[in-house]
């Protein structure tokens, strides 16, 4: 199909301003994004480069959906930005598994499509200790396979976070600045905020933001994004789970 050129250059306009800036309000572009050839444009731009193009009630975002995406972010950049010096690659892996544990707090360990209004530091914490004992309750040949399946060192993972100190004071009292479990996930918090995926309410109580919601939704929960990593971490629980009745 083909389009006229001002249709081209204003898509390319609109897709412009996303690789500018990550985000642009919805207020500041609305006829752009409610002309549907625009947007298609705009869509397909974002697609030549690894991308997507979504939006909630009130910004249009630019995500990337591979690694080799150049807006994908780097691990030097992250280590850089959100972890203590030193810090290495098994460190930011550790973070994306906090990361899926809580994102998995808020829809009940991937089995519902309606997130809790909000997740508390503590629970979060909770949860991610269960995660990697249920991880550690495997047996060696079954994580040994995982670990070739999915391409992510389990072991490493569970020896890294039981590592941690797991200081006995609450977890209100801690910081990013520890080397506690409590603080490691605080360093993941940040690195959410900065993303825009989560609100702090205060008193160590978050909630998912829109377009976190809508990363979530459209893309996080399926397999070809998660690679089936949701599957194997939660298996145990889902087979846990009693039939429902028909």
């Amino acid at each position: 199909m083909e389009y006229p050129e001002k249709t081209v250059m204003l898509a390319f306009d609109l897709y412009s301003q996303l690789a500018a800036r990550g985000s642009v309000s919805k207020a500041d572009c609305a006829d752009l994004y409610s002309d549907e050839d625009i947007r298609s444009l705009a869509q397909l731009f974002a697609g030549r480069v690894q991308c997507t193009i979504i939006d909630d009630a009130d910004a249009i975002y630019l995500i990337p959906l591979a690694i080799d995406s150049p807006f994908h972010m780097s691990n030097e950049r992250i280590k850089k930005e959100f972890l203590p010096a030193k810090a290495l690659n098994m460190d930011i892996y550790l973070m994306y598994l906090a990361i899926i544990v809580f994102v998995g707090c808020f829809y009940d360990s991937y089995t519902s499509f309606e997130p809790h209004d909000f997740v508390s530091l503590q629970g979060w914490l909770e949860k991610m200790n269960q995660r990697i004992d249920a991880l550690g309750a495997r047996n060696e040949d079954e994580l040994r396979q995982a670990e070739k399946d999915y391409n992510v060192n389990w072991t490493a993972l569970i020896r890294k976070w039981t590592d941690l100190d797991d200081v006995k004071e609450t977890v209100r009292k801690q910081d990013a600045r520890t080397t506690s479990r409590a603080g490691f996930l605080i360093m993941t918090k940040h690195f959410l905020e900065a993303q825009g995926l989560l609100h702090d309410e205060g008193a160590g109580e978050y909630r998912l933001t829109e377009k976190a919601k809508t990363i979530f939704t459209n893309y996080y929960l399926e397999e070809r994004y998660n690679r089936g990593i949701t599957d194997f971490l939660y298996a145990l629980d889902h087979a846990a789970q009693p039939a429902k009745e028909e």
